[in-house]
């Protein structure tokens, strides 16, 4: 029987809360800005926009706070009362207050379909390797090795099954072929995990910002998404550390290898602490490696998090796409064998297996793939600099993460304004994805995601673009309904 649980905020199980010393130390420094009562207000309500703070979460006592921060009670009462003013504070006699969010813009309903007739950085999708080629034509002449049979391999290619198991242990991870489940793409490998593990009314903790799949996954399987903030500097260990013991979910999607749209990268500690808590939970873990052969910058890279995993309830997803090329169809889980099994039973009720082609062609390429990391990473980071380069100089009052590795950057705007800039771009000829894109409620209007991957000429020309529209943008702002003040 599924699960029953109220989701109305002052109801005691729907709402989280959040401590005094917590919340003080994510307002930081804010709070020596005069007046005290805006600066904490002003911080609040950014945390709640930059989705570091969810909505729904329940805040601290006006003293508590007041105590954490070192100031009297009447300025956080200020405080509160500027919040609930602007719509980010909802409050109840004798329920507490909890953090909304003012009505915003409408999002772009196909953010990552790509717009051919302009220069897409909404799309994160790089050309296709060298040597792709090649090893479709290995492939074509090994297929009639297969065509006498019904071409039906509901696992995945036993050749290929192989290839990304020894990928695995080559990174220091002990994986049989009987671990890998082939999928075709990441996207299928994250919904059969979520069809698989979450019910009706589950808890599912995802990080805010984070790859809207991920998103929409959970909530095709009716659960209830509870997110804790993740930035281009990292994780909050004590929030995720929190957002563990206080949900106890059961299922917790992350991407800790150059996270999509943070580029954070999650070191082998905070994995640690990742599966620990996950553990005590008794959660499972979907973790996206889509992104973890795409290191730009030198440097050891942390361990697979299921490295650290001893009882099966990590199931890390992976795909040739980001890698080799987004043409070709195929992604895997790495389980326990047990895990692959039951995953077979769900596959069966969307299809039946993936392209035999596809599935050789990876083969092929995985026995190259430190030459290919080697060759994306160059082209990525000429890609990356150029893009860096040219935001410093033509829109100088944005602040742009510089990731170590994947395909996209974070880039936060002096003002909330990202769907309508988005909008804006467009008319001018350049496609980037919004914020709130990546976020579970609307919250992230001050950031765009900014995808590398097209050559450095195209990303130069593509910012040109993006400053046209900016200044047209602030020159003609569009008015979201509920007013926003940050």
């Amino acid at each position: 029987m599924a699960k029953q649980r109220s989701d109305r905020p002052g109801t005691g199980g729907g709402t989280r809360r959040i401590n005094g010393r917590l919340l003080a130390r994510l307002i930081g420094a804010a709070s020596v800005e005069r007046p005290y009562y805006l600066s904490i207000a002003r911080a609040i309500s950014g945390l709640v926009l930059d989705g570091r703070v969810p909505t729904h979460t329940r805040l601290p006592a006006e003293r508590d706070l007041a105590a954490a921060l070192g100031m009297s009670r009447n300025t956080v009462t200020a405080a509160y009362a500027w919040l609930r003013d602007n719509s980010f504070l909802d409050s109840r006699q004798g329920a507490g207050s909890w953090t909304v969010l003012p009505d915003s813009a409408v999002q772009d309903p196909s953010p990552f379909a790509p717009a051919t007739e302009h220069i897409d950085l909404g799309v994160a999708a790089p050309p296709a390797v060298d040597g792709l080629r090649e090893a479709s034509f290995h492939a074509s002449e090994q297929l009639a090795a297969h065509v006498g049979g019904i071409g039906y391999y509901p696992y995945g290619l036993p050749e290929l099954r192989h290839a990304i198991a020894r990928r695995y242990v080559e990174r220091g991870l002990p994986t049989t072929p009987e671990q890998i489940f082939v999928t075709n793409g990441a996207q299928q490998g994250v919904t059969l995990a979520m069809e698989l593990l979450v019910q009706q009314g589950d808890d599912v903790l995802l990080e805010s910002p984070t790859y809207p799949h991920g998103l929409d996954a959970a909530r095709r399987n009716g659960a209830r998404l509870r997110t804790t903030g993740v930035t281009p500097q990292g994780w909050d260990m004590e929030y995720l550390v929190d957002a563990f013991r206080q949900w106890k979910p059961a299922v917790a999607y992350m991407i800790p290898d150059f996270h999509n749209p943070t580029g954070a990268l999650m070191d082998d500690d905070e994995r640690r602490v990742l599966v620990r808590e996950a553990r005590r939970a008794n959660a499972h873990l979907i973790i996206d490696e889509s992104g973890a052969e795409l290191a730009i910058d030198s440097g050891d890279l942390p361990s697979p998090v299921a490295a650290h995993d001893t009882d099966g309830r990590v199931l890390t997803v992976g795909s040739v796409a980001k890698l080799f090329w987004g043409g070709l169809r195929v992604g895997w889980v790495r389980a326990t064998a047990p895990m692959v099994t039951r995953l077979m039973g769900v596959r069966q009720r969307f299809d039946l297996a993936g392209s035999v082609h596809d599935q050789l062609t990876a083969t092929h390429l995985l026995a190259d793939v430190m030459r290919i990391r080697a060759e994306r990473s160059r082209q990525l980071r000429r890609n990356r600099d150029a893009l860096l380069s040219a935001l410093r100089e033509r829109l100088p009052d944005w602040r742009s993460s510089v990731p170590g590795g994947g395909l996209v950057l974070w880039a936060a705007l002096p003002q909330p304004m990202a769907t309508s800039l988005a909008t804006n771009a467009v008319r001018h000829g350049v496609h980037p994805a919004a914020g709130p894109i990546f976020g579970a409620d609307g919250t992230l209007e001050r950031y765009l995601r900014l995808a590398y991957t097209r050559p450095p000429e195209v990303l130069v020309d593509a910012v040109d673009r993006l400053a046209a529209a900016y200044a047209e943008t602030l020159a003609h702002p569009s008015q979201p309904r509920g007013r926003l003040y940050v």
